[in-house]
């Protein structure tokens, strides 16, 4: 049996085929009795070029057309053609109702073109919208994060402010209470040695003889000047040892406000690592989902196929950025 069918040739990944006359028993790239024709649709343009009356030639003999070959000629007009012999059209005939075959083709193919036109721009405008409603979640889930941090960081400020007014107080009254114990164990140091120092001296009965020499020795006596009262060093060393306990609570005052900066800086260096981690989120790559439809496309049209290796992720649903990148993969 004859049949028209294809020769598969050129070259791996890149064929091109043959529309052949050959016997139905040969092997798919074996002996051919007549080659009909060049079917290319692997190119952009997809080249076919055919010998019409030979194939014609062929159909009367009663060569029976492979499925491919068939929706070919069917394509072609040339099946419409054969049909029109057949029912004993003239030429003329047959080439006003080729005509009219071809202009009812082309407009069928405008409007599907327009259809899908139609189908692409509803399928861009329903993606985008899926994109705001997503990039609106994250901004609104990020939103009630940073509202978070803000209590938690205030709280932590005001706990800190309390404790340090409560440590404030307690150095003060510490203070005081230290002044109080100093000043009472002064005045009792003092008053213990004062009355150290008084001598009780016995009283003496005095005869009436004893008070004449007295009187006698009092009158011959010079009057003894008025000597100045001296401190004594251990009285000096006592009130010295007062004023360095009054003026100790200021130092330790001192002390005790260098801790609560050392907790401030220690507060801002703690702070420092969430900013850092939060600055590296923020540099990661684009992918595709992070864009619109357009944009996605226009990039991956745009970039070369070795620069946009991962940015077609896995997650990518997208009808239109999959060919797009299908057909820059295919270049």
């Amino acid at each position: 049996m004859i049949k028209l069918r294809l020769q598969r040739k050129g070259r791996k990944k890149r064929p091109f085929y043959h529309i052949v006359v050959a016997d139905s028993r040969s092997p798919r790239d074996g002996r051919i009795i007549e080659q009909l024709g060049r079917f290319d649709n692997v190119s952009e343009n997809k080249e076919l070029t055919y010998d019409e009356e030979r194939i014609i030639h062929w159909l009367k003999i009663g060569a029976q057309p492979s499925t491919t070959v068939r929706s070919i000629l069917k394509n072609e007009g040339i099946l419409y053609k054969m049909h029109l012999m057949r029912w004993g059209k003239t030429d003329e005939e047959i080439e006003a109702a080729l005509d009219e075959w071809r202009t009812a083709r082309e407009s069928r193919s405008s409007e599907k073109d327009s259809s899908r036109k139609a189908q692409q721009k509803e399928l861009l405008k329903a993606e985008e919208k899926a994109l705001k409603q997503e990039i609106e979640k994250k901004a609104a889930l990020a939103a009630k994060e940073l509202e978070k941090k803000q209590k938690k960081e205030s709280e932590k400020e005001e706990v800190t402010a309390e404790e340090e007014e409560i440590a404030a107080e307690t150095l003060v009254t510490e203070a005081e209470t230290k002044e109080e114990v100093s000043e009472t164990e002064a005045q009792e140091t003092i008053a213990e040695e004062t009355s150290a120092e008084v001598v009780t001296e016995p009283v003496e009965e005095k005869t009436p003889e004893a008070e004449d020499k007295e009187v006698v020795t009092a009158e011959d006596e010079p009057v003894a000047e008025v000597e100045t009262v001296e401190e004594k060093p251990e009285e000096k060393a006592l009130t010295e040892a007062v004023e360095e306990t009054v003026e100790e609570p200021k130092a330790e005052e001192a002390v005790t406000e260098e801790p609560a900066e050392e907790t401030k800086a220690e507060t801002e260096t703690a702070e420092t690592p969430e900013s850092a981690a939060e600055k590296t989120e923020t540099a990661q790559q684009t992918v595709s989902t992070d864009m619109t439809a357009n944009d996605a496309i226009d990039h991956i049209k745009n970039t070369s196929v070795e620069d946009l290796e991962g940015f077609v992720s896995d997650d990518e649903q997208r009808v239109t950025v999959q060919r797009a990148w299908e057909s820059k993969k295919a270049e």
